[in-house]
Parts: structure tokens; C-alpha cells; sequence
């Protein structure tokens, strides 16, 4: 296969495959070009398509390891819930479960992005499709159309398949008591549980167990998958600068912190796994747990830490030619946005970050921890030893003494009060715009803090913040440019100026 097919001269072969801005109908979809990728097993088309045989029944990614199909036996679906909905079942070898998911668009295919990032963290597991709508802002009947335009599937469908796809990793990937499996998963009960893999795989769970050979025995390992190309050694390096001492250790190819969710409370470790497009996630828990390990949600917050849902052709199209930004891309491909573990967090660090150096924040972050933080059971892991502090014990908190300014200190409690109280969470709206305003009603909060919150907890991949010095000297070859010609500058990066800003930090 001559891969120059799929090399695009100027993305014209790329958008004939998938419309860039995703506001197309699903006939959009080349079949013939979904084909040759497929044939290719190109790794850059994981996760963007995947291909339901008629012959087996069997639903596939583009890169499966079987034997590729006959032509006329594939139709050519945007997700999997999708192929699920054509009454379709997931392949046990290549494993749809561990594809990249769904990566952040532009216009209306936004808004389902940000409903996806709900759905993933549970939104729909307990509460219904009315709330989900109102927190982005639209009615039921719009939701549905959106994600039926963008995904061939309404959000119930989308929701059933990512807990059936996510018991299926755990089943295969773990020794979880398959109870537990279920309630992680996102299944309210046991039955239902056992019902949805008979159906979706014609095996009852242990048969499928029993079949896996990757069991993690007390240590749950999840593989989260991306597509290539993926700078690791970068975004370590971004995150090392800005670890919170006690709560997160770099090392020279992994990443480690504590967490404590719905109960439980443990260290995740993250390295390069083996032979894959792939991160593979080590979750240790520590301790007593309450409930079941909120695994779904620690995915989902480590696939937003790591960036992993990008889709780098579509950013290096968009941005290749822009005479500032498509060198420094050219020096880091597949550029990532480092996210954020805990948004709380993460806006706590963007506060201490202001108007001071990295260094300076980070200092100030470890010595919060050390007073604030609660101590993992058993003294946790190397370099890992404490959780962050929780949104209502700051807001109490006696913050002096600790080389914040008075207004800092102000901020930092109305943050934290306004978390605490439900006021203000880091889930995403129905525009960036309405969470920038949310987040700068808070006294302390401007633009910069939360148009940098907004990239980094929410992955707002359109977030900007403008008047970053930074950003402006680097605009401007060593002499900065002013806030309002930087903002004219950006609207040529849109809808990727977060990348953008990545590279023009670090490039």
C-alpha cells in the first residue's frame, strides 16, 4: 500500500475521509478512502472510524490485526456506539474498548464533545438525559439530533456503549470481582450487568475472563489509547516543571499522584505501554475503599491530563502554514495540550501561579499540601505520599504564613467556597465563553486564569489567554506584542489556539 495516500496534499484526502469541522452528516464518511486506511492499518484513523463486517457480525477499529475484510462486506460507522446500534458486537482482538476516543471540534460538534466528556465521567449512568442537556445549554430533542449528525448514535446509546466497552476492560484487564466490574462500569445492577455482555458478546463475563491472559491480580491496569504521533517525553517534561510536591512524582518516563474519588483513595502510575499507541494506567488503592473504584473517571480524567483524545493530522492541517506556528509544530509533532488531573486543583495552581514564577507556585503548591493535605494509609508511594486539599478544607483554611499575598489569599477562599458550595465545578458548558464568565464572576479570576483553566482542566482546545507575557514576547520574536494584537493574531488559529499557545510556550 502506498502510504502517500494518506499523506494529504494540503488535507485534501484527510477531509475527504472525515470533515475536519465534524458537521457533517455521517454519509460523509468515504468508504473507499475508510477502506485504504484500513487496508494501511494506519494508526492515525484510530478511534476516527471504525468498520462493521457483515460476514462475522463483528464491529472492528481500522487498525485490527485480522485479516482485512472483503469490501463488500464493510460499512463504515463514526463510533462505536454507532455500530453497536446496527446490532453489531465489539471484536475481542483488536478491542475497540482501548481505541482513542472522540477528540474536540470545532461548532457544533464541540458541544457533543463537551456532552461526551459528561457522559464518559457518568453523567448518564444515574441522571438523565434532561440534566445533561441543560448543562450545555440545549433541549433534549437537540441533543440528540446533534449526536445523531455527529455520531450515527443519540446520547443513551453512546452512554450504554462506553460502560459496556469499559466492563469489557475490566473484565479483561483486571481481577476485579466482576460485582465490581458492574458497579465501575456504570451498571446499576448486577443482572443488568450480565445481560449487556451476553447480548453485546454472546458469553457470560467469566467466559470472557477466563479467555483473557493480561489479569493484573490487586493492581488495576488500563491501557488508554491514542493516536500516533505522541510526544510523552514532552509533556512529562511540561509537567514535571508544575508537580505539587506529595502529590505527584515525575520520573523519567512516568507519572505518578494520589487521588481520592467516591471513596477511595490510592495512587495512579502512568508509563508507555509495550507495543501500542498506548498509555498503560497502574491503579494502586490504599487503604479502606468505600464503593466501588470510580475507574471510568479516573480514565477519563487521565485521558484529559494527557491529551490523549487529540487528533494531531487535523491540528497540523489547520496550523502547518501559519508562518509563527507551523515551525514549531514541525519541531513537535503530535504536540499536546497538558491537562489537569482535578480542575479544583488545577485553578488553586493557577491562582498561586499568578504574577509569580513556575517555580515560585509550585514551591507555594507543596507547602499547601504539606499543611492542608491528607496523608495516604500506609504512607502512600515513593514521592507520593499526600492528597491535594479538598475544596472545603481551603476555604477554612488559615492561608498565611505561607508567602501568599493578602489578595491571593481572598481569591484562593472564594475559589474554594465557591467549589465547595456547588457554585462553580470544572465540568464543561454549552460555549467556552459561558465558562470564562463563570469562572471570572469570582473575585481574583481574570481572563488569563481562566481562559488557562479552561485549556488545561477542561480542555477547551480554543482557549487562549491572550495576555500571557509569554505568549506575547514569544508573538513577538523576543519583544512582546500587545494583548489586543495577539487576540487578532490568534482568530487565524482557531478552533486549535490552545496548541497554539503550547507552541508558542514551549517550541
Amino acid at each position: 500500500m502506498d502510504m502517500s495516500d494518506f499523506g494529504e496534499r494540503d488535507g485534501e484526502r484527510r477531509s475527504r475521509l472525515l470533515p475536519m469541522n465534524m458537521t457533517a452528516s455521517i454519509s460523509a464518511l468515504d468508504p473507499e478512502a475508510c477502506y485504504r486506511a484500513m487496508q494501511a492499518k494506519d494508526a492515525r484513523f484510530d478511534g476516527r472510524f471504525f468498520v462493521c463486517v457483515s460476514s462475522t457480525g463483528i464491529y472492528c477499529r481500522p487498525v485490527c490485526p485480522a485479516r482485512v475484510p472483503k469490501r463488500e462486506n464493510c460499512r463504515f460507522v463514526l463510533s462505536a456506539a454507532a455500530a453497536e446500534e446496527a446490532g453489531y458486537r465489539s471484536c475481542l482482538r483488536c478491542r475497540p474498548e482501548t481505541a482513542p476516543g472522540t477528540p474536540a471540534w470545532s461548532g457544533t460538534a464541540a458541544t457533543v464533545s463537551r456532552a461526551l466528556r459528561l457522559i464518559e465521567e457518568g453523567a448518564l449512568d444515574e441522571g438523565c438525559l434532561e440534566d445533561l442537556a441543560a448543562r450545555l445549554g440545549l433541549g433534549e430533542r437537540q441533543l440528540r439530533r446533534l449526536f445523531l449528525a455527529h455520531l450515527g448514535a443519540g446520547p443513551q446509546a453512546v452512554a450504554a456503549n462506553r460502560r459496556l466497552l469499559t466492563a469489557k476492560q475490566l473484565i479483561s484487564d483486571t481481577a476485579m470481582p466482576l460485582a465490581q466490574v458492574a458497579h465501575a462500569a456504570g451498571y446499576q445492577s448486577l443482572r443488568r450487568f450480565n445481560d449487556a455482555i451476553r447480548t453485546a458478546y454472546g458469553v457470560a463475563p467469566t467466559e470472557i475472563r477466563r479467555a483473557s491472559e493480561n489479569r493484573a491480580g490487586s493492581t488495576i491496569r488500563l491501557r488508554l489509547g491514542y493516536r500516533p504521533p505522541f510526544d510523552f517525553s514532552r509533556i512529562l517534561a511540561y509537567l514535571k516543571g508544575r508537580a505539587i510536591p506529595g502529590v505527584e512524582a515525575i520520573g523519567e518516563n512516568s507519572y505518578a499522584r494520589s487521588f481520592s474519588l467516591s471513596g477511595a483513595s490510592g495512587v495512579v502510575t502512568v508509563t508507555p505501554a509495550a507495543g501500542a499507541n498506548a498509555l498503560e494506567a497502574r491503579i494502586a488503592t490504599l487503604g479502606s475503599t468505600q464503593g466501588a473504584l470510580p475507574v471510568r473517571a479516573i480514565s477519563a480524567r487521565l485521558r484529559r491530563l494527557f491529551d490523549l483524545d487529540a487528533e494531531p493530522g487535523a491540528i497540523a492541517t489547520a496550523l502547518a502554514r501559519d508562518p509563527l506556528i507551523g515551525p514549531r509544530l514541525e519541531q513537535a509533532p503530535g504536540l499536546r495540550v497538558p491537562g489537569s488531573f482535578d480542575g479544583f486543583e488545577l485553578a488553586v495552581r493557577a491562582v498561586l501561579g499568578q504574577q509569580i514564577s513556575v517555580k515560585g507556585a509550585t514551591t507555594i503548591a507543596g507547602r499547601i499540601v504539606s499543611k492542608f493535605g491528607e496523608a495516604l494509609p500506609g504512607g502512600g508511594a515513593e514521592g507520593v505520599d499526600r492528597l491535594f486539599p479538598a475544596p472545603k478544607v481551603l476555604a477554612r483554611a488559615e492561608l498565611s504564613g505561607l508567602g501568599l499575598t493578602g489578595g491571593r489569599i481572598a481569591t484562593l477562599k472564594a475559589l474554594s467556597a465557591a467549589v465547595a458550595a456547588g457554585k462553580l465545578d470544572f465540568t464543561p458548558r454549552e460555549s467556552l465563553e459561558a465558562k470564562i464568565a463563570e469562572m471570572t464572576a469570582l473575585p481574583g479570576i481574570g481572563e488569563w486564569t481562566a481562559h488557562y483553566v479552561a485549556l488545561r482542566a477542561l480542555g477547551e482546545p480554543d482557549a487562549f489567554p491572550a495576555s500571557d507575557l509569554g505568549l506575547r514576547k514569544s508573538a513577538g520574536g523576543g519583544e512582546p506584542v500587545s494583548t489586543a494584537e495577539l487576540q487578532m493574531m490568534s482568530q487565524a488559529w482557531r478552533p486549535w489556539r490552545g496548541y497554539a499557545a503550547l507552541a508558542l510556550w514551549t517550541a
